[in-house]
């Protein structure tokens, strides 16, 4: 059994740093993009998500707040049911979402457009609804999880 758990941690181990070392090919212009963009903006770094994603958008949101970058976790389905009201014009919204699809991101995008925020979208799927609503997209894809 110990062979087996050590075996599989190894296994794991192999299979993030594989997706990092693909990560670091698409670190380009649209990455630069969303930091200036990030840096230039009057108000704060509002990141979404939901599911697997909203988890890593709470910790991204924590880490910048902690770190001295305004910010603040908006869940993707709660936004549109009330809490769209904390996002202002001032406001870059990073928005987490493998797919990029579904009826909540349908929903949520174009208001965020009509309020005039700024969308940083972290995506695997480059042709998706959040990737055409957003200003700067960057391909978050990996071939394997």
């Amino acid at each position: 059994m110990k062979r087996n758990v050590i075996k599989r941690a190894k296994e794991v181990l192999d299979t993030e740093a594989y997706a990092i070392r693909g990560l670091k090919g698409r670190v380009g212009k649209n990455f630069a993009k969303a930091l200036d963009l990030i840096l230039k903006i009057k108000g704060r770094v509002v990141v979404s998500g939901m599911g697997k994603t909203g988890i890593i958008a709470q910790k991204f949101s924590a880490t910048l707040a902690s770190t001295g970058t305004p910010s603040l976790f908006l869940h993707t389905a709660e936004a549109i049911h009330g809490d769209l009201g904390k996002v202002t014009c001032d406001d870059a919204v990073v928005v987490i979402s493998n797919s990029g699809e579904g009826e909540e991101m349908r929903q949520l995008l174009p208001l965020l457009k009509k309020i005039g925020s700024k969308i940083i979208a972290l995506t695997g799927n480059l042709h998706s609804i959040l990737a055409k609503y957003s200003d700067v997209v960057l391909d978050v894809s990996v071939e394997r999880e």
